[in-house]
């Protein structure tokens, strides 16, 4: 019989990106879209948004990370993969969620595109009016 293998699965949203990721006990790997992170997020600041929350329980080793993200943006992917990482470690060991809320590791940003309404040429803003 397979052995089992002791994973959290968790999802992360932003805008229209939505981000599942799997946390699984491993030697540190990394695999987006079944691409390597380095490739996938090639800026350093989007890795160090997506890790942030590994770093507030002293690192990243023992792990493996297993993520499918689709939608939005490159920004809008990070930091839904970033909540979905905080909510992964959070399943894994309850004491840490106190401590992501307060960073802010937990909070799902609300703000979406506001959609274009009829007779206007975008959501709010209205056509010129001519008195004459």
């Amino acid at each position: 019989m397979a052995k089992k293998i002791e994973e959290h699965v968790a999802t992360g949203r932003r805008k229209t990106a939505v981000a599942s990721v799997r946390l699984r006990p491993g030697t540190g790997k990394i695999d987006i879209n079944k691409t390597k992170f380095d490739t996938y997020f090639p800026l350093e600041m989007q890795r160090k948004a997506v890790l942030a929350p590994f770093d507030e329980i002293g690192g990243f080793n023992g792990y493996d990370l297993i993520i499918r993200v689709k939608g939005g943006g490159i920004e809008g992917q990070v930091m839904a993969t970033r909540l979905g990482v905080a909510r992964a470690l959070v399943l894994e060991d309850d004491t840490r969620q106190p401590k992501f809320k307060d960073l802010g590791f937990l909070t799902r940003d609300p703000r979406k595109k506001e959609r274009k309404k009829y007779g206007q040429p975008g959501a709010r803003k209205r056509f010129q009016f001519s008195k004459r």
